[in-house]
């Protein structure tokens, strides 16, 4: 008769720098595999998604503000869980933990901390299931970028030391090289940008299918202001966020563009913010991941065809989605959080100096048991 096999459920959670919703996923990490059991995927509320979008810059009675919105994004993650679990048919009471990584306000590890609004306790109370959260400020601590976290996973999930990278689309772009010993990096924007710039002008969350940067042409002169802030030139470990490449950021440099010339168009500059994302992408695998000979792009981006093609064109190496290793690419950073929770439990470190610079290797996050 045959072993029954032992299951290890663990569920991901994601609300990343794009903040258009929440990713989240039901996995079996018993043993070597890694085993979908089920994928949700929730907008989040207007209201939530516009106070999450305000925190990010200082403001009146920020304290209250982010206490309020932190319930309500979790909130918001407890109706992912109650959806996995219904979906999988899995009891609250057989997932070990949840790993819930919580929406990032600030992040300045140059100045040694990294603020992500969460409230894992009202998450355990909501799911009755325990709570892995806080997963950078260790690394921070240690002397690190705290970010990306997911290169280990990366490594674990997809291999390492086969000329392969790892390209995150989300908010912010991200690469893990996969070789020994694994890097990882911000690169720079990817949606980010383009979300804000649509949002202001279109009312929209996102450029469906890269459709409106399609009518645009990329604009020569605000390509190069772009190109010309000097974080792009830092070498890694380096990670970034909403802190520096904001619409503040982006306005200055049209408000420096067009003053004694013609506005540019919105379609010209929603182009040029995808130029962008193209061009500081494939520099950074050009400089610093030279021996890359195939990327696999996960996250929202890798479902915008316009971006994607544009990528392909310009990297020195074959582009696909994670989807050709067996991993859908909108589930990839919910699944590694799953998997952080499942190494927090086991005490394995996860945050590795080689990625964020820290001075030493470190276990990543806080437990909130049930």
């Amino acid at each position: 008769m045959a072993a029954v096999r032992d299951t290890e459920p663990y569920i991901g959670l994601m609300s990343g720098t794009s903040t258009d919703g929440v990713d989240g996923v039901l996995a079996d990490l018993a043993g070597d595999s890694i085993q979908v059991l089920a994928s949700v995927s929730l907008a989040l509320p207007d209201g939530l998604r516009h106070e999450l979008l305000a925190l990010n810059a200082p403001g009146p009675d920020e304290l209250a503000r982010a206490a309020r919105a932190a319930n309500a994004l979790a909130d918001c993650y407890a109706a992912v869980v109650h959806d996995l679990l219904s979906r999988a048919g899995v009891q609250a009471s057989g997932v070990r933990a949840i790993g819930a990584h919580g929406q990032t306000v600030r992040h300045a590890p140059e100045s040694g901390y990294t603020l992500q609004i969460n409230a894992p306790a009202r998450l355990v109370e909501r799911t009755g299931i325990a709570v892995v959260a806080d997963f950078r400020s260790r690394d921070v601590a240690a002397g690190g970028q705290g970010a990306p976290l997911v290169p280990a996973f990366h490594a674990a999930r997809f291999g390492c030391g086969a000329g392969r990278a790892i390209l995150n689309l989300g908010g912010i772009a991200n690469l893990t090289v996969l070789e020994d010993p694994v890097r990882g990096f911000d690169t720079g924007p990817a949606n980010m940008l383009m979300d804000a710039w649509i949002r202001r002008h279109r009312n929209r969350p996102y450029d469906h299918d890269g459709a409106w940067a399609a009518q645009g042409r990329c604009h020569g002169g605000l390509l190069a202001a772009l190109l010309a802030e000097p974080w792009l030139d830092q070498a890694p470990p380096k990670s970034t966020g909403r802190d520096l490449f904001s619409l503040a950021w982006l306005d200055g440099r049209l408000n420096a563009l067009t003053r004694d010339d013609r506005p540019i168009r919105p379609a010209d500059v929603q182009a040029t913010l995808l130029r962008l994302s193209v061009e500081t992408i494939a520099t950074a695998v050009r400089r610093h991941a030279p021996d890359t000979r195939e990327v696999l792009a996960c996250g929202g981006g890798a479902r915008n065809p316009v971006l994607m093609d544009a990528l392909a064109q310009a990297l020195p190496c074959r582009l696909s989605t994670t989807d050709a290793c067996g991993v859908p690419a909108q589930d990839v950073e919910a699944l590694a959080f799953a998997w952080l929770a499942q190494a927090h439990l086991q005490g394995r470190p996860v945050c590795l100096p080689a990625v964020t610079g820290a001075r030493h290797a470190t276990i990543a996050g806080c437990l909130y048991p049930v």
